[in-house]
C-alpha cells in the first residue's frame, strides 16, 4: 500500500508542477492528502476484486481535478462523510475538498463493475490572498 500512495503523491506533485501549480499554492498540500486517502482506500478496500487502480488528472484555467478508479463495484456514499456519520479517510477527503470550495463525486462504470471518485479543486486564490 505504501508504495502505491507514494507513487500517487509523487505523480501528483509532478503533474501539478508541469501545469505551473507551485508547491506553495494553497490547494497543493490538501490535494496531496486527498490523493493519499483515495489511493489508501482503494488499496485497502478494493484490492481483493481490483488489484490495480488508476489515477486520472485534468486541469482547467482555474480548476484541478483528479480521480481514482478501481474495479470494485461498491460506491461509497459521500454524504455520511460530510454529516459526520461516516468514518475515516472519506471524512477527511470531504472536509478538505469542501473546505477549499471543491466538489467530490462517485461515478460508477457503465458496466457497474467499478467506480471513480473524482475531486475538483479550485485553483484561484481568494481575493484577499492575491
Amino acid at each position: 500500500m505504501g508504495s502505491a500512495v507514494r507513487i500517487a503523491r509523487e505523480t501528483t506533485e509532478q503533474v501539478l508542477a508541469e501545469w505551473g501549480i507551485g508547491p506553495r499554492h494553497p490547494a497543493v498540500d490538501p490535494a496531496l492528502l486527498i490523493i493519499s486517502e483515495l489511493v489508501t482506500n482503494s488499496v485497502r478496500h478494493a484490492a481483493p476484486l481490483s488489484p490495480d487502480l488508476t489515477v486520472i488528472y485534468a486541469a482547467g484555467q482555474d480548476t484541478f481535478a483528479f480521480g481514482v478508479h478501481d474495479r470494485h463495484p461498491y460506491q461509497p456514499p459521500l454524504i455520511p462523510s460530510v454529516t459526520g456519520t461516516g468514518s475515516g479517510g472519506l471524512g477527511t477527503i470531504m472536509e478538505l475538498t469542501l473546505g477549499l470550495g471543491g466538489t467530490a463525486v462517485v461515478r460508477g462504470d457503465a458496466d457497474a463493475g467499478g467506480k471513480s471518485i473524482w475531486i475538483t479543486l479550485p485553483l484561484r486564490r481568494p481575493p484577499h490572498e492575491t
